[in-house]
Order: structure tokens, then sequence, then C-alpha cells
């Protein structure tokens, strides 16, 4: 729970129609296992005490009677526990009965919850037997004690023993409400979604019929509300044991955060299923949508429940690749729209300053490839012709043949002008003008490499009317990995939005696409050749400057670059991710040192990025200073370091 997770449990229980004994100690073996397993929150099935199935059953006092004495048992087998339970039962309240969810915790009824909608479409036609639940929350007594019931209810954890640092849920504890069924189905009263709205998290007892295709829908409808609430929700329907009668019931579970299926049980079963909630991140992403209302109703009540601060255990996996889909139909679809995006952006900038020319400065490396096969699709959606396209090649002290074949290749290929300007000779000028020894290989004799280039891409674009395109993609941007005034700059850059790690598929799709065998051999060598800014003198005719042996690894950068903007998780956490994610790949200390170069990095060049230039946002994650990270320049890293130094630790 120390950042930001909790682990929670959904739960179908095999239960005998109307045996409630029988139930009742099968919620109570699932209780003490979900306890065993770490959650802090437990939700079983609409009616599952009973069943959900008995029909007019329900109006025997009999049946209503063992019911509340089985609702005893299962309160007192949570005693010493912290963990909130729901589950489903019949309640008689004012004459009338009630299908509700009780909500418990070590040991204690904490409210009852009743139902709104009830079906009248199914054969077990519940309007027959129960009253629709009130919005507002009442008193009702149960062993002398006073019970809040009513739908408008949150239950909010208050956390124990967090010794200074539980973080959101110490700050503004965990807020649960409760519906049932039909309710999520149904259109919400306003008083009774506004207090939805103020959950984190929102329980579902269930007790969803199958037929064919519904447990899809089921699934869509479960994460859509979860996203439009944004929150996390836990879903729970009976199952086995439900009457066959006329249908059949699946007991299938889901867990949901924000839009995104965590766990699904799938039809069929029985037993327990597990996940982590991010609340941390569900309350960022509160923060930043303004289309978010959290005011909840006046008249809401407020229960509380204690639980105690400790490490949440993790079975989640975290995606390695979060920019990249891992599902290679999605992965493509995903290329094809973004190199669309990349292109419509180009189309409309060429048209607005009407503009026939491009220049764009090609290495043989994947940043200018991707940005040479961008402006080809420009220019083809535009009508112009690709002959309009400067690819122009600067070779200099760092070049290797391989890059440099590639670079013409590339360009010949695509049926672009190519032209050929070596720099070493204006470079070494240049040298001798600032008085630079040009054995003295450092940032200087970088940097004067990557100026002249873009002082040399600029001056084509006057000569011919046109625009210098950037290649410099957004892992480069979030690591400063650009000489100030040199590859930093352009007139618009379409690869600003492409972290690094997609670049890679969107050149390879691009490969696959293809039906010019030439081009695709050309780009498959590309994909093969380290990345590097080729800014020293090669060794061996081989590339000497490996720019992962420098910076580190790209698929880590990018890991950290999207949890921290994305979730806005701070480095502690988004260091816990990333060995879960990379775990057999990379070792927590490789990550840990990597994590505090990005993090260095990330602050201190943040200069570069607030005087970017023009480009296009593919993704959810983009570092524009006019739109999604405005960034003070000057901002320190001190306490994102000290946190991954233990000294923010609790």
């Amino acid at each position: 729970m120390r950042d930001g997770w909790i682990r929670v449990a959904a739960a179908t229980p095999a239960i005998r129609v109307a045996d409630c004994e029988y139930n009742t100690q099968q919620i109570c073996d699932l209780i003490d296992e979900a306890y065993d397993e770490g959650a802090k929150i437990l939700v079983l099935p609409e009616l599952a005490v009973t069943g959900y199935t008995c029909q007019d059953l329900f109006l025997q006092e009999a049946l209503i009677r063992e019911a509340q004495r089985c609702l005893r048992e299962i309160i007192a087998r949570t005693q010493g526990m912290d963990m909130l339970v729901f589950v489903g039962l019949p309640w008689e309240e004012s004459g009338k009965l009630y299908n509700v969810a009780a909500a418990i915790s070590d040991g204690e009824l904490l409210g009852l919850v009743p139902k709104h909608y009830l079906p009248n479409y199914s054969e077990y036609y519940e309007a027959r037997h129960f009253t629709a639940g009130c919005e507002e929350v009442i008193s009702v007594i149960f062993d002398g004690e006073e019970i809040p019931f009513g739908m408008n209810q949150l239950f909010t954890m208050e956390l124990t023993d967090a010794v200074g640092y539980g973080g959101v849920f110490e700050r503004n504890g965990l807020k649960v409400a409760a519906e049932l069924c039909e309710d999520l189905w149904a259109p919400c009263p306003p008083s009774v979604f506004h207090a939805l709205a103020g959950a984190d998290i929102i329980v579902n007892l269930s007790a969803s019929v199958e037929v064919t295709g519904k447990s899809a829908y089921r699934e869509s409808l479960v994460s859509g509300q979860s996203a439009r609430l944004i929150c996390g929700y836990i879903y729970a329907s009976a199952g086995e044991g439900e009457s066959s009668q006329d249908l059949v019931f699946g007991g299938q579970r889901l867990i949901c955060e924000n839009g995104i299926t965590l766990a699904n049980s799938g039809r069929f079963s029985t037993g327990l299923t597990f996940a982590e909630i991010d609340v941390a991140r569900l309350r960022s992403e509160r923060r930043r949508m303004t289309t978010y209302e959290c005011e909840p109703a006046e008249d809401y009540q407020e229960i509380t429940w204690a639980c105690e601060y400790e490490e949440t255990p993790l079975e989640r996996h975290f995606d390695p690749k979060p920019f990249v889909p891992s599902d290679a139909a999605r992965r493509e679809e995903r290329c094809s729209e973004i190199l669309t995006i990349q292109a419509l952006g180009l189309k409309k900038r060429l048209e607005h300053v009407r503009a026939k020319n491009v220049v764009i400065g090609i290495s043989g490396g994947l940043d200018s490839t991707l940005a040479l096969l961008v402006a080809g699709r420009a220019f083809d959606l535009a009508g112009l012709d690709r002959s309009g396209i400067q690819a122009v090649t600067m070779p200099a002290f760092g070049t290797t043949d391989r890059t440099h074949s590639n670079a013409l290749a590339l360009a010949e290929q695509m049926g672009c002008t190519c032209r050929e300007v070596n720099i070493s000779e204006a470079v070494t000028l240049h040298f001798r003008d600032i008085g630079h020894d040009p054995a003295v290989t450092d940032v200087t004799y970088e940097n004067s490499q990557a100026r002249e280039r873009t002082q040399v891409l600029m001056d084509i674009a006057n000569q011919m009317g046109g625009l210098v395109i950037g290649t410099g993609d957004m892992s480069e941007l979030a690591l400063g990995w650009a000489t100030y005034n040199g590859d930093h700059m352009s007139m618009y850059g379409v690869n600003c939005g492409v972290p690094k790690t997609l670049v890679r598929h969107l050149v390879r799709y691009c490969a696959d696409v293809t039906e010019n065998e030439a081009l695709r051999a050309t780009l498959l060598d590309v994909l093969d050749t380290p990345v590097s800014p080729e800014l020293l003198p090669p060794k061996d005719g081989e590339i000497a400057q490996i720019t992962e042996d420098l910076v580190g690894p790209y698929e880590l950068h990018d890991f950290f670059l999207y949890h921290m903007l994305r979730s806005a998780a701070p480095p502690r956490k988004i260091l816990r991710m990333a060995v879960n994610a990379f775990d057999g790949t990379f070792d927590e200390e490789t990550i840990l040192k990597w994590l505090k170069v990005f993090c260095k990095r990330f602050f201190a060049q943040q200069f570069k990025r607030s005087c970017l230039p023009d480009g296009p946002k593919v993704g959810s994650v983009a570092l524009s200073p006019r739109g999604d990270l405005r960034m003070p320049s000057d901002a320190q890293a001190g306490l994102w370091l000290r946190e991954l130094d233990g000294n923010n630790a609790p």
C-alpha cells in the first residue's frame, strides 16, 4: 500500500439454493483465503447467502431469518481482519424486503446498501419479491446497533501504522462505494452518481445470467464504467449452484482500473480472482481530468473502516514497453495510425506555408529514416512530387560506410533528391576559428559537427524555399540527448511525439508493408545498425559511439518516462514497477542506476524542451512546452533523487 496499490479480490462461491448454512461456510472459507492472500477488499455475489434463484422462497420467514443468522456468522468470521467484505443477502425492513450488499470489516457490520433497479424481464422477476432501495441513508437496527441503510454511502479506509508515509491512503483514505447488478446497467440517480464519483473503488455484487456474447458485453460495461468514473471496479457474479431451471449463471469476476481490465476470471468457474488496483494512478488521472466531478451529494454518509499500513504483494505484471502494443495486430494498427498522424501534421504545415520542398538530414540511422518515410507519405497525401524532398547526407569524422551507404540508398529508393555535403573541412576551419584542438574529442568536438549540419540544412532550405524537418524523437528530448540549436532545432519536428522504442517498430512496419524489395532490404539493415550520433571517429571502420552505452537503455528510459508523466508515479514506485517489468532482463541495481540518470537528465535538460519546434503529438505522453509538459527549466531533481537514495523512505 506504500506506493498506492491495494490488493483486492472478487469471489464466486459454489452454493446451494436456499441452503444458507452451507453457503455461509463457502463464503467464510473464501474470506479466510482472500485475507491470507493479502486482499484488503473482497466482493461476493448478489444474494450469495441464500442464492439468487430462490424465487418465491424469498417471501418465506424461515429463509429471511436464517439469512440474518448467517450474516452474524460472517461478521464474526471477519473479527481481527482489516479487510472490507461485501456480501449479498435479503433484508427485511419496515415490512418490505430489500436486496442488499452488507459491508463488513473486523467483526462489525458497517452498512447496508440496497439495490435500486429491480429487473422485471427475467424468469426470476426480482420486482415480484423486493422493493427498490432508497437513495437517502437512514438507520436500521441490527442486534441493538444502528446501521446505515441506503444507496448514498461511502466506506472510507482509515490507515493505521502508516509511520508518516502512507501516500495517497494516508492523505485521503480510500473511498469505496457499492452497487448491485442492474444498478450498473441502468441510469444512476444524480445524487448516487455523485457518491459513486467520489469513490476510488466501486464494487458490484451481481447475479448476471449467461447468454451467447454476454461475457464480452459485461466486460465492456464494467471497464467502461471504470473509465467514465476514473476508478477501480470490482465485479463478482453468481455462478455454480444457482438453479438451472431456466437460466445458467457463469460466475464471471472482473477487476478493472480506468478502462483497463486487470483480471477476468472468464465464465463458468468458482473461487477467487485477485488484482492490485493503483489508487495513486487513479488520483493522478483525476487531478489532470477537468471533466471529473468529485463533489458527492449533500446527504451521502461516510462510514470508516480501519486498515493496517503494509506492503502490497504484487502479482500484477507491468508491460516493459508501455508505448508498444504487445499484440501484433494492434501494433500494426498503431503504427499505421501514428504514421498517418505524422504525415497529416506535416502535410498541413506544408500547405499553410505553401512549401513544395523539405530538407531532411539523413544519417542512415533510425530517426532520420523515419522522418524520411513520413515526409514521403506527406508528399503523397499532398499530391507533391517526392523530388521536392531534399535528403542531405553530411558525412564527417564519425561517419561509417554502412550508415552513409544506407542513407544514400534510402533517398534513391524513395524517389527523393539526394545531396551530399561533407562538413569535415568546414568543421576543421571552425575549430581553428575558435581555437579548439581537433585531437580533443570532447563535447565541443561533437557539438560543432551537429551545429554545422543544422546550419547546412537551414541554408539549403532557404535556397529552396522549403522547411527543415526535424528528426529527433521523444526519448532523446526527455534525456536532452540533442545538441542545443543543433539537431535540437528544425522548422517542424515530425518525430517529437514518438518514443525510441516505438521508432523501431514504425520503421519495421514500413519495411513489412512496402512492395519495394530494395527499400525493404535497406530498412532492415538500418534496423540492425546500432543507435549512434556518429560524432566520434570510428574504430576499425565500425561505430565507436553507442548511445545506449552512454545514457542507458532506451527501453528503460521509455518505461520511466511513461510512468513518470502518464501516471505521475514517484521514482521509488517506478523502480518497483520496473523491477517487476524487466525481471530477467535487468537487475534492480542496473535499473536504479539508469533511473537516477533519467531523473537527473530529465530535470537538467528541460531548457531544451522549453523551446521546441512545432510537431505532432501522437500518443498520451508528449513533451511539448505548449501543451502537455509545462515545466520550469530550472526545477530541481533533488526530491526525486533523495527518494531513490532512501532518504524519503519510512
